[in-house]
């Protein structure tokens, strides 16, 4: 399918309507020059090989007969395979000839807000992503200003389980957003491929995304769009959060207002508050929506299901939350109480900050009690039981030295009653003895 077909468009491939038979040659035509020179530009065949079926392309095209491509694989110069990946390049590169100082690669991924594309940066010579906003939004100032917002707050954060921003602008009708290149797989990648998560495992990679956004909301931004299609995780295991598409300034209170009585984030880890439309929307709200997505790692499911996401939500504000350990019985009991902090409905029984969860993760990564989370039992204060049974040995102790020392008494007591009883009984044997 033509790139530019699909919805939203592909960058540089303008138009509308059906392209007729010389738009289609042409853009055949255009294709081929580059897939022909980036032949040449890896050593898959040489210049005067690929003119020599270049010339046998344009001439069989009157006839509508085989491209350059097809002749290229049909004389072996290179594989099925390798024209595939050619095609992507080519696309990429034709699509983003506009954006200046870099070197499209190929298309990593689209969605309906953008399109992103694996490009060079050729200054630097380093890898990138490009995010490039759909043709159709860019006569929307809303949509532009988001974009622009997602490449300001990306821009605040520098921390090494965030990825990087490097530079938004615009480049003739399309605007362009350049971020770090990751090189890996999505968390949402592993769950499809693995169904779930070990324990400790994502126990490790929910505290590099604690860290990450102790660090977002230690300066004052709420990502909003937690899950797990945004927590990449590179080739050496490093875990990284990305798109800011929806992170906002704690503090915006003119943004807060605007968006109040609306929902933004995604139905299946969203949290209460965000559904609600709240005013004020804090750190809290991500640890739930970061708690869903630990949920669906060691589970295997999301936490709340629905035929739409109307239903998912009203779940999210209405129903009980089914514990994780009775999911998965794998599970130990202290990362189940994380999770269900890290969920609780109303945001004041949840972690108020990050740093208190990295401090209950540690420990369940300890095989130890979260002590945050478990510092309710009954409805007694655990800080107060601790105390009472780190007291209760040492009045123990007191209490057995002062039997033991009651002891020690008596029987000194009873021996020496004995010995006055045998002393007397001697004496009276010695006097009735002398007497006879």
């Amino acid at each position: 399918m033509d790139p530019a077909s699909t919805e939203g468009g592909v960058p540089g491939l303008g138009g509308t309507g059906v392209p007729d038979a010389k738009e289609r040659t042409r853009s055949s035509s255009n294709i081929d020059t580059i897939i022909g020179r980036i032949v040449v530009d890896q050593g898959l065949a040489t210049s005067e090989e690929v003119q020599q079926c270049l010339e046998l392309a344009r001439s069989a095209m009157e006839e509508n007969q085989r491209s350059l491509s097809e002749l290229l694989v049909a004389n072996e110069y290179i594989t099925k395979r390798q024209l595939l990946r050619l095609k992507q390049i080519a696309d990429a590169e034709r699509s983003g000839q506009q954006i200046p100082g870099y070197k499209l690669l190929g298309k990593l991924g689209a969605g309906a807000m953008a399109t992103v594309y694996k490009a060079r940066q050729l200054s630097l010579d380093r890898l990138v992503a490009i995010k490039v906003l759909p043709r159709k939004f860019t006569q929307s100032a809303q949509f532009i200003e988001r974009f622009y917002a997602e490449g300001r707050s990306a821009a605040q954060l520098n921390h090494p389980n965030i990825v990087q921003a490097y530079d938004v602008g615009k480049a003739g009708d399309y605007h362009y957003f350049v971020m770090e290149y990751v090189e890996g797989r999505t968390v949402y990648d592993d769950i499809v491929k693995h169904k779930r998560f070990e324990e400790r495992d994502a126990i490790d990679i929910t505290m590099q995304i604690a860290e990450a956004l102790l660090h977002a909301h230690d300066r004052g931004l709420i990502h909003r769009d937690v899950k797990p299609k945004n927590m990449m995780i590179t080739k050496e295991g490093v875990a990284k959060l990305a798109d800011m598409g929806l992170a906002r300034a704690i503090t915006d209170k003119e943004a807060a207002e605007a968006e109040q009585g609306k929902a933004f984030g995604t139905p299946y880890y969203i949290s209460p508050e965000q559904i609600r439309g709240e005013l004020k929307i804090g750190p809290p709200a991500d640890i739930y929506s970061l708690g869903a997505t630990l949920y669906h790692m060691v589970t295997g499911s999301v936490p709340f299901d629905g035929k739409n996401p109307s239903a998912v939500m009203h779940h999210h504000l209405k129903s009980p939350l089914v514990p994780p350990d009775h999911v998965n019985p794998k599970l130990s009991a202290g990362i189940s109480e994380v999770i269900e902090m890290m969920m609780a409905k109303d945001p004041r029984k949840r972690y108020q900050s990050c740093k208190d969860l990295l401090l209950d993760l540690r420990a369940v990564r300890d095989k130890k009690d979260p002590p945050i989370a478990h510092r309710d039992i009954g409805g007694a204060d655990l800080a107060s039981l601790a105390k009472a049974e780190a007291a209760a040995p040492a009045l123990i102790q007191e209490d057995q030295s002062a039997r033991q020392a009651g002891g020690v008494a008596l029987w000194l007591f009873v021996t020496m009653c004995v010995l006055l009883v045998i002393s007397v009984a001697v004496n009276i044997f010695l006097a009735v003895r002398s007497a006879g």
